[in-house]
């Protein structure tokens, strides 16, 4: 059988429309050129496996640039393996972790934490995806008595769940308030070069630097392929986090793969670049939504990539059908959706362009 392309087996690229866009998340974008290119770039002959090459002694150079010289980084597959690394390394067995009431740890990373790490997740109330530092203390005090799981770690969301961003002085409260109360702090980092983009700072000012204990760097989200790293204080680590990446099912053998996706994000400017193109397509977003008239509203402040609005729940439906987006809360109100759009380091122009004429005809139904 040759390789040629036939009707039962088709090349991989007919396996989708490549002209299709979403707004669905910023994971349904494919890979960067120059992630793309840096794979290419590794895959020639043979190089030591597990972390043992040249790629990889490499990424850990750069990420004590951005983080520290005292950063401990180790690559992993997925973002929510970085959390459950990083959280396991933060933790003893019997502690738990505060997160936010809308945490990605809490909602959407299928009870992994619990699963795999044992640890107990409690949320606080977060309205607009913010921890406040009060809530924070109460809940560590409440869980001091002999029959509570003790709290080991806080975990944040940057940016949040909400489109949200916490600042470098709430971030600084917040870390100082947990060390104070002996509670390390984690940062879920999915999407913390958007963040970074939108304060105007580097990755490790906003984390590491600020007393952040542990950090899950993304990459899937922002131009990588298969790509995440957590970024540990070399204080904070615990002994074992090379053989908590093992039992949690991340450590890889081909890892130059994971490394170079890493590198070409990190070493020079690609995240920054990729960043500021999603923020900016969200904003050129928001703006067009206002414009579409009453029935559609902005629900929440646009600071990263993410836009969030209600309209009609009808016209969220067929409009979805065409190009894809997520419905936040489908309960907003009385006949009401609340839409969630996730602009991709590719989004351009156009692409907004064409869900916003597409919310206009539905509108206009």
């Amino acid at each position: 059988m040759t390789g040629a392309p036939t009707e039962e087996h088709p090349t991989a690229s007919a396996r989708h429309d490549p002209a299709r866009r979403s707004f669905a998340s910023d994971n349904a974008a494919g890979m960067h050129p120059e992630v793309l290119a840096a794979l290419v770039a590794a895959n020639g002959g043979h190089v030591a496996s597990y972390g043992a090459d040249p790629y990889t002694a490499a990424l850990d150079d750069v990420l004590r640039a951005h983080f520290g010289p005292a950063a401990v980084p180790a690559a992993v597959l997925t973002g929510t393996g970085a959390n459950v690394v990083a959280l396991q390394a933060l933790t003893h067995r019997w502690e738990s972790v505060l997160c936010s009431e809308h945490a990605h740890v809490l909602h959407d990373e299928g009870g992994a934490l619990e699963h795999v790490g044992g640890t107990k997740l409690i949320p606080l109330p977060a309205g607009d995806g913010l921890i406040d530092p009060a809530d924070l203390e109460r809940a560590v005090r409440r869980a001091r008595g002999p029959m509570a799981a003790p709290v080991g770690a806080l975990t944040l969301t940057q940016s949040t769940e909400l489109g949200t961003v916490y600042s470098a002085a709430h971030l600084r409260e917040l870390v100082g308030v947990a060390h104070g109360l002996g509670v390390r702090v984690h940062v879920d980092g999915a999407r913390l070069a958007n963040a970074a983009v939108a304060l105007g700072a580097g990755l490790g000012e906003l984390t590491t630097l600020l007393g952040v204990d542990a950090v899950s760097l993304g990459g899937t989200k922002n131009g990588g392929g298969i790509a995440e790293v957590v970024v540990v204080r070399e204080e904070a680590a615990a002994p074992g986090l090379a053989r908590l990446r093992k039992q949690s099912l991340q450590l890889v053998s081909k890892a130059r793969f994971l490394s170079a996706q890493l590198l070409a994000l990190f070493e020079g400017d690609l995240w920054l670049r990729n960043a500021a193109a999603a923020n900016a397509a969200a904003a050129l977003l928001a703006r067009g939504l206002e414009d579409l008239g009453s029935r559609v509203r902005l629900t929440r402040p646009v600071r990263a990539n993410a836009v969030f609005a209600s309209m009609p729940a009808a016209v969220a439906e067929r409009a979805a059908e065409r190009v894809p987006f997520f419905v936040w809360d489908p309960d907003h109100g009385p006949g009401t959706v609340e839409a969630r759009f996730v602009a991709s380091f590719d989004t351009t122009g156009g692409d907004v362009s064409a869900l916003l004429g597409v919310l206009g005809e539905e509108l206009a139904r």
